[in-house]
């Protein structure tokens, strides 16, 4: 029953949410011509109101709700899978990996890349190699998963090779102009502006079939909770669960760190607030109500981080430490209880 409403009062959070951010923003817009421009009817008097509206506040809200989502999931994924509350999509490098990516290409291509007659630049290079920094590092892991049982190995090993993603981004950084040290920095602090209407529909697509995926996992997520031997009983796979949870895990974290940059403690935080408002650990209701958290806490960033007005926007990585970090520190206050 408490599941239940929870559900209820989330989804009533995380529209409400979703409309402030398409009726509030730095530039004052009444409420009547945003509803005109919404339904379709424009505003001929301002045409830059419309323009505001539909190429870039409702593009970012649309990423900020998708965004947050699939970080929560694979938070929740990873927590479940490795029985670790502290565990998170950072936690196995699958970020770092993006990272690397774009700091190939921005710090050692000049941010463009030619390959016999195709010539690749922009937002579209920055995307391309965030993927496939993400896909390697969780090749890596896939191939770990086969030599490693034990998930406490496995978890370890993907700190490592998230460190040494790391390693390899401060020495380009090192090497790097100051030009290309700026252009890094400003994508670490992570946006959800970047993501135009035209390009919003491959993100769309790229998140629903991994949100899909996770949707698929509850049932194995379930035995998961009491002990591999139990869900063995069941006649599930631990080593094939494992492993569509690693793809699942790091084609969402992919996504959203190759569209937005890095966002800090979402994955982390997310479903332990879950846990606190649903009450229960079952899957069935938890996963949904994590992914309706992770939505609901993106789009007040997003709503906060547009407020200053002519200061400019605030980057989303300032505001998720200051409401995810007390959360992680009280996870570890009652671990140690």
């Amino acid at each position: 029953m408490k599941s239940g409403l929870s559900i209820i009062g989330l989804l009533l959070a995380t529209l409400l949410l979703f409309a402030a951010s398409l009726y509030s923003g730095s530039v004052s817009i009444p409420v009547a011509a945003i509803t005109d421009i919404l339904l379709g009817r424009g505003c001929l008097a301002h045409p830059s109101w419309q323009y505001i509206i539909l190429e870039n506040r409702l593009p970012q809200a649309v990423t900020a709700l998708l965004s947050g989502a699939s970080l929560a999931a694979s938070g929740l994924l990873l927590q479940t899978a490795f029985r670790n509350p502290l565990a998170g999509p950072s936690v196995l490098g699958v970020d770092s990996g993006a990272h690397l990516g774009v700091a190939l290409v921005v710090l050692l291509a000049g941010g463009s890349l030619t390959t016999g007659t195709l010539t690749l630049g922009g937002f579209a290079l920055i995307i391309v190699a965030a993927l496939l920094g993400s896909f390697a590092v969780m090749a890596v892991l896939l191939f770990l998963s086969r030599l490693l049982q034990n998930n406490v190995m496995l978890l370890i090993a993907g700190m490592m090779v998230g460190y040494i993603a790391s390693s390899a981004i401060s020495l380009l950084n090192f090497r790097a102009t100051a030009e290309g040290v700026h252009a890094m920095t400003l994508w670490g602090m992570g946006s959800f502006s970047s993501v135009s209407l035209d390009r919003l529909p491959y993100m769309v697509a790229v998140t629903l079939f991994g949100l899909l995926l996770s949707l698929l996992l509850v049932k194995p997520l379930n035995a998961l909770l009491l002990g591999d031997n139990y869900a063995r009983n069941l006649g599930i796979s631990i080593t094939r669960t494992r492993t569509l949870l690693l793809f699942t895990t790091g084609l969402l974290t992919a996504s959203s760190t190759a569209f937005c940059g890095p966002i800090a403690f979402v994955g982390l935080a997310v479903p332990h607030i879950a846990r606190l408002l649903s009450g229960t650990a079952n899957h069935r209701s938890l996963l949904p109500a994590t992914l309706l958290v992770g939505s609901s806490l993106t789009l007040f960033c997003n709503v906060v981080s547009t407020l200053p007005g002519e200061s400019g926007i605030i980057p989303i990585n300032v505001i998720t430490p200051i409401i995810g970090a007390p959360v992680v520190l009280w996870v570890i206050l009652r671990l140690e209880k």
